[in-house]
């Protein structure tokens, strides 16, 4: 049996550590759902169902029979209609959820995957010389710099990644952010650095990769337009003319994935 650990008396309530976890827990998953959903269409239609749900209750207090029957047979009917009305937060939710450093650290073979997809795409840019610029989200947040882009939330893959920095493409100019799993968005600015002005050799790819690296723990892998060449950026530090093997050396060693080779 489980001591009750109590804390202290409140009235005719017994106060144990348990209470005070389940507390804690329960207003760090109301503060993450307000943040999560702050500012978004979704918190108003929040509010809405926030005021039915006091509406039945003050029904049953003030023993408001009809209304009450109504909501207790709607009870499937609120189910569903919660499902599919915060269908694209729930999908959110649940990527950020997946996308987790303890998750990502439990489950490492789709980050191999990753790896492997990401290794392929940047092979073939260097080869056909689309210039690219693919920022790695680790542990600092960038969503202010995701908000700068174009949402595209889909899962990485080489063909894709390809097919983005095509300079026919529109989202071609500026940097795709990938977070876990997924390709955040694309044709996002990066902040500039201002270490290389003074290299004719580096362009605006080069002091953006170099940027985002100075302000955040992000990895940064950066394909020169002019010449196919690889650099790296990490920890506001260019590591330039990067062979296609070491990249994925780095990779393995940022992101804490063991290779079975």
């Amino acid at each position: 049996m489980i001591p009750s650990l109590k804390l202290f008396h409140i009235l005719f309530i017994d106060v144990t550590v348990f209470d005070l976890l389940d507390i804690l827990l329960i207003s760090y998953i109301l503060y993450k759902l307000y943040f999560f959903l702050r500012g978004t269409r979704a918190f108003q239609m929040a509010v809405g169902l926030f005021f039915i749900l006091l509406v039945s209750i003050f029904a049953q207090l003030f023993n408001l029979s009809a209304v009450t029957w109504l909501f207790q047979n709607l009870k499937t009917v609120w189910l569903i209609l919660f499902v599919i009305i915060f269908q694209p937060e729930l999908r959110r939710m649940l990527t950020t959820l997946g996308q987790s450093r303890l998750v990502r650290y439990l489950v490492n073979v789709s980050e191999s995957k990753v790896i492997d997809e990401l290794i392929r795409a940047v092979g073939e840019l260097a080869k056909h010389r689309f210039g690219a610029l693919i920022v790695i989200v680790r542990n600092t947040g960038l969503r202010a710099i995701i908000e700068t882009g174009i949402k595209i939330q889909a899962e990485v893959s080489a063909p894709l990644l390809i097919s983005i920095f095509n300079p026919r493409s529109p989202l071609h100019d500026g940097a795709v952010i990938i977070q876990g799993e997924v390709i955040v968005a694309a044709k996002c600015i990066l902040p500039l650095s201002q270490e290389l002005k003074s290299d004719s050799g580096l362009g605006t790819r080069h002091r953006a990769g170099l940027g985002i690296s100075e302000e955040s723990d992000a990895f940064v892998i950066i394909v020169s337009e002019e010449t196919g060449r690889i650099s790296l950026a990490l920890g506001g530090r260019l590591h330039r003319n990067v062979p296609i093997d070491e990249v994925k050396q780095r990779l393995n060693e940022v992101l804490n994935i063991t290779t079975l080779e």
